[in-house]
């Protein structure tokens, strides 16, 4: 699916959570969270990422009957009025079946196969992407002190590791994206070391997808400490995730980084 994209594709995220650091609660009815998948799409999204669980630093793990009853009703109300692209965000291959039975057709998984034995199993059955992303540790405790001698290289040999995992399983070399994981388990200067060398993860000849929206380690940069405050500092982001490369990018704010990636790509086309 992704190994034929002409340009980059912009993920707009439904967080269909009580605690999710941006958003949490504001979309958790059908008719708010329809309105914002309407708003969404009319600003240029290429793929709805819907998610049952926070994966904010310190939040607490959510059990796959809660997250099936967050996620799938709005997943069905988007394929009855859309066919556009629905990603599942789940470490849950149970959350993933329901998800992907109700119509969609993407797995984002911020553990990369690791957060559940049947995962990687059942992606190479459904046929469908998968997105292994690098995280050091629990959502709960991967900020307390993490610590990386080279985070770029070790951020590579451990998505090399999953990209193996994932083969091994069956999923087909094409059916997978990968994301160095800005802001799990990451320091400040380890995130920037990370998009200063994105390069180096388009280099593997997977997709890459980047997700840096409204994270905090922007706001200690632009001294600010509402995340809403962050769209400009995300759509920069990703206008140089698009010039490294990068095919997809994981926003909130999708008008304003439709406008960074459709910038960014008529100048990339340039060179």
């Amino acid at each position: 699916m992704f190994s034929q994209i002409d340009k980059p594709l912009v993920m707009g995220i439904l967080n269909m959570t009580p605690d999710s650091f941006s958003d949490g609660g504001k979309y958790a009815g059908i008719n708010s969270a329809m309105h914002q998948v309407t708003k969404m799409l009319a600003d240029g999204a290429d793929i709805i990422d819907v998610g049952g669980e926070s994966t904010r630093p310190g939040s607490d793990s959510v059990s796959a009957e809660t997250q099936i009853q967050r996620v799938v009703p709005i997943i069905k109300a988007i394929r009855e009025q859309s066919n556009v692209l629905i990603s599942i965000d789940t470490t849950l291959a149970k959350v993933a079946s329901a998800a992907i039975n109700a119509g969609a057709s993407i797995i984002n998984d911020v553990t990369g196969g690791l957060g559940d034995a049947n995962m990687l199993s059942f992606t190479a059955q459904a046929n469908v992407p998968i997105i292994l992303m690098h995280s050091k540790g629990l959502p709960k405790t991967m900020q307390d002190n993490p610590y990386y001698e080279d985070v770029v290289q070790e951020v590579l040999d451990d998505l090399s590791l999953k990209i193996s995992a994932a083969l091994a399983a069956g999923i087909k070399h094409q059916q997978i994206v990968i994301d160095p994981g800005i802001g799990f388990g990451k320091r400040k200067q380890d995130n920037l070391d990370l998009l200063a060398n994105l390069h180096k993860f388009v280099a593997t000849g997977y997709p890459v997808l980047l997700g840096t929206s409204r994270k905090r380690f922007m706001g200690s940069i632009c001294d600010v400490t509402e995340p809403t405050d962050l769209v400009t500092a995300t759509a920069v982001t990703t206008a140089l995730g698009v010039m490294a490369g990068v095919q997809l990018f994981r926003v909130h704010d999708v008008k304003e980084n439709r406008q960074a990636v459709d910038v960014a790509w008529a100048i990339k086309q340039s060179q």
